[in-house]
């Protein structure tokens, strides 16, 4: 007869834990229930007390999103908890740390109203705008607007901005409402997404950061000696990986997964036995790969003016102080290099995104203006800001864009211009306008990278996609489109020419259902 199985003891709590004189709540909604208990567990372990409920002894809240905190709390407890209200990922990367991680990118901030307000008199002119339909729906407020706040008419929507816009170029430093708002809807049969904000907040449990952030440096080596081909295998892989929900401890618990081939498994399988891999040590060791690689990190070098610099005996960014080839927009790159490698938190991006609403509503009404990129994923920070803009009349988009970078100048939002060129208005390059530059928030001097991109309104959804991305999907979605003999853009869905095919069939394709069900909806708005 065989033996009875032992029962496996939990390790025993630890007073002097991590989340030593933490005293939690876990809001449930929308976590799995295996994911909860592990939390549960680790919290309890590294000496945290969870509670059943929230009551005057929790010090901390956590949640996966604004709306399942909204779903489980109401806002009188709300405003009268003290304590910190933060999104689970704070957890996930802690734990991944060994360490608590800064709590300041993971932050729900709310106050009773369901905004987080910096200025009280703004907050009486926001509460004033929607009286007629919020009062009657007050107790669905969330930080997404109701539906029928979209129901506003323009009339309405234009007296909000001269009631609400804030004057950047005072000397005041202004504020913002950090709630997130609709954009004019395009029609009543657009998909909601694209007229909406989202709260949602996309958190991977990234729990094999030793391996990804190796990784994310082989991307950006790569990329900087133009070989994008190996450089978009390591993106790819570390797509995979930092979902995983599980420590990786063998190459053998990847192997059967997408993107992940026989070399990506050795080199994951020397990261998680040492701790390094060979491979980044030998060029981080090598001054030529080093110094072409710190280059091509300046915006507007890329790695053909990478290696000329370096040939002609640069090695560092002062080196390129004194360089007389650099172009003007190469010269404000390297100049804000340590500005424009800062990530943008959440937060900032949500305000900055409706500021920019704000103000192209009061120049045109009915514009409609996205922010796209890793902010629109849902991601934590962003890298830089990447706003779309249409308007839904197909007209209106024409010429916009030099009214509105010239009033973002005059509030001093936008105060570098590195890109700028216009088509609209002569039909040109499928008629989209371009600005790329450089913004700051407000009462900061820091710059961060701002694009804007306003698209006719016939070709909006390919230029939404395209700047919402991420890098795989985008790629996944052209290879796809090029195997069925179309090209995908930005600027539409086009079939080849004859003479285009050639050797467009012999491309690889990425099948997978979500770029499929992404082509059928691009094949119906076309």
């Amino acid at each position: 007869m065989a033996p009875k199985r032992t029962k496996r003891k939990s390790p025993s709590p630890d007073p002097q834990g991590m989340f030593a004189g933490m005293t939690v709540f876990l809001i449930e909604d929308g976590v799995q229930s295996l994911r909860l208990q592990i939390w549960k567990q680790k919290l309890v372990q590294m000496g945290a007390k969870v509670e059943t409920q929230l009551s005057e002894k929790v010090s901390h809240v956590f949640a996966i999103s604004s709306d399942a905190l909204f779903h489980h709390v109401d806002d009188d407890r709300l405003a009268r908890f003290k304590g910190h209200v933060l999104l689970y990922q704070w957890l996930e990367e802690s734990l991944a740390a060994g360490e608590k991680v800064s709590e300041d990118f993971y932050i729900l901030k709310v106050d009773p109203e369901g905004f987080d307000i910096f200025d009280k008199s703004l907050k009486a002119k926001l509460a004033n705008r929607n009286s007629s339909s919020y009062d009657e729906h007050s107790h669905c407020k969330r930080i997404k607007s109701s539906h029928e706040e979209k129901k506003q008419t323009n009339e309405e929507k234009k007296g909000d901005i001269e009631t609400n816009s804030v004057s950047w170029a005072s000397n005041t430093e202004p504020h913002f409402p950090s709630s997130l708002t609709n954009s004019p809807e395009i029609s009543s049969t657009q998909d909601k997404d694209v007229g909406m904000q989202m709260s949602f907040q996309y958190s991977p449990p990234d729990l094999n950061k030793g391996i990804t952030e190796i990784f994310g440096k082989l991307v950006n080596i790569y990329r900087a000696l133009g070989d994008d081909r190996r450089s978009f295998s390591y993106y790819k892989a570390i797509a995979v990986v930092e979902k995983l929900p599980f420590k990786v401890e063998s190459a053998d618990q990847v192997k059967d997964l997408p993107g992940i081939g026989k070399s990506m498994q050795d080199h994951i399988q020397e990261i998680v036995t040492t701790g390094k891999l060979s491979k980044l040590e030998q060029f981080e060791t090598d001054e030529k790969v080093k110094t072409i690689t710190l280059f091509g990190e300046v915006w507007g070098i890329g790695p053909a003016t990478a290696l000329k610099l370096y040939e002609k005996g640069h090695r560092t960014l002062d080196d390129l102080k004194n360089e007389d080839s650099l172009t003007n927009a190469q010269v404000i790159g390297l100049k804000y290099f340590d500005d424009i490698k800062t990530r943008i938190p959440r937060h900032e991006a949500q305000e900055m995104e409706l500021v920019l609403q704000k103000v192209a509503e009061d120049i045109i009404p009915g514009m409609v203006v996205v922010c796209g990129g890793s902010y629109r994923r849902g991601k934590a920070s962003c890298g830089d800001l990447d706003i779309v803009i249409t308007h839904p009349d197909g007209k209106s988009h024409k010429g916009f864009l030099q009214n509105y970078v010239k009033r973002l100048k005059e509030m001093k939002l936008l105060r570098e211009d590195l890109i700028f060129s216009t088509h609209s208005e002569e039909g040109t390059d499928s008629g989209v306008d371009t600005y790329f530059g450089l913004c700051t928030y407000p009462g900061r001097e820091l710059r961060h990278r701002i694009d804007f991109k306003v698209y006719p309104r016939d070709i909006y959804a390919f230029g939404l996609i395209a700047w919402t991305g991420n890098d795989v999907l985008n790629r996944r979605l052209r290879l796809l489109a090029e195997s069925k003999g179309y090209r995908l853009d930005d600027t539409g869905f086009k079939r080849y020419r004859k003479s285009e095919i050639g050797d467009r069939r012999r491309c690889l394709i990425f099948w997978d259902f979500h770029g499929l069900n992404l082509m059928k909806g691009i094949c119906k708005e076309a």
